[in-house]
């Protein structure tokens, strides 16, 4: 009986652990957040400006 009392508490444990490492990770799901991840996405993929062949002399 004992031996189920452990094996009981293991598994409440390891439930409550994985229980917040997936509240903790869960990605957000506003509609703000969607606009973010896209601008952010759109950021990384565009192009980088060129460098500029004219130097400024004053």
């Amino acid at each position: 009986m004992i031996n189920l009392l452990y094996v009981g508490l293991a598994v409440a444990v390891t439930g409550l652990g994985s229980l917040i490492m997936v509240l903790r990770n869960r990605r957000p799901r506003s509609l703000q957040s969607g606009v973010e991840e896209f601008a952010r996405e759109l950021r990384a993929l565009a192009p980088e400006p060129p460098p500029s062949t004219r130097s400024r002399r004053r």
